[in-house]
């Protein structure tokens, strides 16, 4: 199955927009799947996300072996893995959103309740807003995507945050290393952008 998606359905995000997305920019076959032994054979994994860092990840780890199956995939065998909004928060260390909980933990950082400085800035950051490069990566563009989240990812090291974003100070739109990245924004809901986005993470071969 290696041109195969595997879309992890663990009740926790829009998976039909998604699914939707994929194939517009590409995709031969797109698995929407909570069986752990498809995430094990599929190609590639895009890891969705809507909701609570805790409870999303309590239904991910709810899934017998899913976890398991993902540590496989993407840190053993090294397959290109996207997460999505939360899908990308749980890719963290923690998240500190009614209470501490524990994330994947493949890349350092701490999921935190924004605070941005100035009063007029309103949480959450909803709407359209610049995605910046920090590094150069092969996925990464300048351009404009959908963003809606109260919550963002922080103390990531400085070569593993791929993107920023300006919503009263900056915030982290895109972590990665080696095979896995995470956009915190909704490539399915970014119109161009976000399927030249998915285009470029179903051609990729890190």
């Amino acid at each position: 199955m290696s041109h195969t998606v595997a879309l992890v359905d663990y009740g926790a995000g829009n998976l039909k927009s998604v699914e939707n997305a994929l194939f517009a920019a590409g995709a031969e076959q797109v698995l929407v799947t909570s069986d752990p032994d498809v995430v094990a054979g599929a190609g590639r994994v895009l890891l969705p996300g809507v909701g609570a860092f805790g409870a999303c990840m309590g239904s991910l780890a709810a899934i017998d072996g899913m976890v398991d199956a993902l540590n496989d995939a993407v840190l053993k065998q090294g397959k290109p893995f996207l997460g999505i909004c939360v899908g990308m928060q749980l890719m963290a260390d923690r998240g500190e959103e009614m209470g501490s909980h524990q994330g994947l933990g493949w890349i350092e950082g701490v999921v935190k309740l924004i605070e941005p400085t100035d009063p007029v800035i309103k949480i959450p950051h909803m709407g359209w807003n610049d995605v910046i490069p920090a590094v150069a990566h092969p996925l990464i563009v300048p351009g404009e995507a959908y963003f809606l989240h109260s919550f963002a990812v922080t103390g990531v090291a400085p070569g593993h945050v791929l993107a920023t974003t300006e919503h009263g100070a900056p915030l982290i739109a895109a972590i990665g290393r080696d095979n896995m990245i995470g956009a915190q924004f909704h490539p399915e809901k970014s119109q161009a952008y976000g399927l030249a986005f998915l285009k470029r993470f179903l051609e990729w071969q890190p």
